[in-house]
């Protein structure tokens, strides 16, 4: 394999479209989003230039992207990868088979093809999907891929799709909607519902054949906006009818090397759970299949102020026995009015944004929850002069509204000794890890649980958690009580992620069953003790895994993609 290509047993994610396309890797899919945890303290880039040839046509702008040399082939050559079929088994392929949306369409045509008395094969549906296609993917109001357009060379089968114009005219699910202008040539637009509640539009030229999933997305470019997700114009349907590549430079794409069988990209807006706003160094993760097997890379936009690639810090301060991990560089000075806005005095923000340097990161452990994570970051100078800031910042952004404290908000406890200083705040949650009985006062406690959030600055390292726990065990680890994640990942190698299926496996069954209380979900419960457990478990009899990226790695310019090296720990 080559150096960027995943090893045998390496997760390969991919995008989601809705429930078309279920999850491929919770893990690697919340390490991504880990990032967004950082989006406090990141600054926002210029706009690509690439947008401007998609808006001129009147496209929004794709979250994800799949090139395929076969799209009946995508499922079966995810599973190439021994951790994905370990994992999704082949009931992954026969979901595709027999999804209902699928297996709708299918029924749909076949009917048409059968009243009308047609001439097409009963294999029509199976050669369509078995021709080189490109589909571009748009998020939907709950954030799922959902939307898409499919982009399709025909090849021989032009020719046998045009008797279904000749039964447009008098048929319930088959209507034609206008015409299009494509090389001189006029070319119908067609609707075809199925399901009952379901309709697609398409339109074929020659060789190729476009298929937008939801016509209400569809409109002329002159008479509606584009800033909608999912937004196509007409006049974006003639230019791929045309032959246009369109959404490559979308994600900063050369052209697909003939070698490459499978290209899957995906936008960092939907990895990183609508923070990507805050990580503007991150731009997407892409996936590229070959002879030799999958190739994983990341892909950077360069900041103006653009910082050091320097992560050795935060896995000094990182505790050992991580589930997965995420350190990106800071870029701070944009970020100030955001910290005004959450609460911060303008003074504590102004020293936040001119005194933290170098990288932070995130980590998840399973001892703690997937909504607390430690967040590390670093200063520019560990004496003290910005403590009184930091607490103040502390006060002001962190805590709930409470009924039966003075002021409503549990006071500030503070405490430093040597060189470290740390602040907490008892903040009333049903999501706390403690129970209402155990505060100090219980009957202070709207609801029933609650938080011990905690900041924390040990010499120029700054720790911050949900989880005060984490925070005590990240001190102890600067202390040299605790061994470190330094002492598990590779020494000289640039690592920003990190992964240990073992610890994520059992991260991921607490939080499913949590979420499914036996008593009041038996249903649900009981599926997922039966299937997604077992997965969980095969999950964690994987080895840990370092992603790298080669050595003086910096991002130069838009969508600049990196190769990823997974390395086995």
């Amino acid at each position: 394999m080559s150096d960027n290509t995943a090893s045998p047993t390496t997760p390969t994610p991919v995008a989601k479209p809705g429930r078309r396309w279920p999850a491929i890797l919770i893990g690697l899919c919340l390490v991504a989003g880990a990032a967004g945890g950082l989006g406090w303290f990141m600054n926002k880039p210029k706009a690509p230039p690439m947008e401007l040839a998609l808006e001129k046509l009147g496209v929004s702008r794709p979250d994800g992207l799949i090139e395929a040399h076969s799209l009946s082939q995508l499922p079966k050559d995810l599973l190439a990868v021994p951790f994905l079929k370990a994992t999704l088994t082949e009931d992954f392929v026969f979901y595709y088979e027999a999804h209902a949306d699928r297996l709708g369409l299918i029924g749909s045509l076949r009917r048409i093809i059968y009243e009308h008395d047609l001439k097409l094969q009963d294999s029509l549906i199976e050669q369509l999907f078995d021709q080189p296609a490109d589909v571009a993917l748009w998020r939907g109001a709950d954030g799922r891929l959902k939307d898409f357009l499919l982009v399709m060379d025909r090849g021989g089968l032009a020719k046998v799709l045009e008797p279904l114009a000749k039964v447009a005219l008098d048929d319930t699910q088959l209507s034609k909607l206008g015409d299009l202008k494509v090389s001189g040539d006029e070319v119908a637009l067609y609707q075809l519902s199925y399901n009952a509640s379901k309709s697609l539009v398409f339109a074929s030229h020659g060789d190729k054949l476009v298929v937008l999933s939801n016509p209400s997305k569809l409109y002329d470019k002159g008479n509606g906006p584009t800033d909608e997700a999912g937004m196509v114009s007409t006049q974006a349907l003639e230019a791929l009818l045309a032959g246009d590549k369109l959404f490559p430079e979308a994600f900063g794409l050369p052209a697909k090397a003939p070698e490459v069988k499978q290209r899957i990209s995906v936008n960092a807006s939907v990895l990183a759970m609508g923070y990507q706003r805050f990580i503007p160094n991150f731009a997407g993760l892409r996936f590229d299949m070959d002879d030799k097997g999958w190739h994983s890379f990341l892909a950077m936009d360069e900041l103006e102020k653009q910082p050091d690639f320097d992560f050795k810090p935060i896995w000094q301060a990182m505790p050992m026995g991580a589930s997965a991990c995420v350190a990106l560089p800071l870029a701070a000075e944009q970020q100030k009015p955001l910290l005004v806005k959450l609460g911060a005095e303008e003074k504590a923000a102004q020293a936040m944004v001119d005194h933290v340097a170098g990288a932070a990161g995130l980590c998840w452990y399973a001892d703690s929850r997937l909504y607390t994570p430690l967040l590390v970051a670093s200063l520019n100078e560990d004496d003290g002069k910005l403590d009184a800031d930091l607490g103040n910042l502390f006060g002001s952004m962190v805590g709930a509204y409470e009924n039966n404290v003075a002021e409503h908000a549990f006071p500030v406890v503070e405490k430093q000794q040597g060189s470290t200083h740390q602040w907490q705040r008892q903040v009333s949650s049903n999501f706390g890890p403690y129970s209402a009985k155990e505060a100090e006062q219980p009957e202070a406690i709207t609801g029933k649980a609650f938080m011990r959030v905690s900041l924390a600055r040990h010499g120029s390292t700054l720790l911050f958690s949900l989880d005060d726990k984490l925070v005590e065990k990240a001190l102890g680890t600067l202390d040299k009580r605790f061994p470190p994640m330094a002492d598990v990942v590779p020494k000289d190698l640039l690592m920003p992620v990190y992964f240990g299926p073992d610890s994520m496996a059992q991260l991921m069954q607490r939080e499913t069953l949590d979420s499914l209380p036996q008593d009041m979900e038996p249903v649900f419960y009981n599926a997922a003790q039966t299937y997604l457990i077992p997965k969980l478990r095969t999950l964690g009899g994987y080895g840990k895994y370092a992603l790298t990226l080669p050595e003086g790695s910096e991002p130069d310019g838009h969508w600049q993609w990196l190769p990823l090296e997974w390395k086995a720990l």
